[in-house]
């Protein structure tokens, strides 16, 4: 089974994208924001990062760039 972290601070598409992926047999997890998004990748590596751009503090573009950094 894929993991996915989804990442925006609107917390109405995250449950709607997390009940759509898992309907589709994904195991998911959102988060709000930069922060989350550390600590769920300390506590369980994603397959698939879904991110919003527009986040409010550490933009989408500067988590991406670290991200790969980090991962890549």
């Amino acid at each position: 089974m894929s993991n996915l972290l989804i990442v925006d601070d609107d917390l109405e598409v995250l449950a709607l994208l997390k009940k759509f992926f898992m309907q589709h047999g994904y195991a998911v997890e959102t988060v709000a924001g930069g922060t989350e998004l550390w600590a769920a990748m300390e506590r369980h590596p994603a397959d698939l990062i879904i991110l919003d751009l527009m986040l409010p503090g550490e933009n989408g573009l500067l988590l991406c760039q670290r991200l790969r950094q980090q991962h890549a």
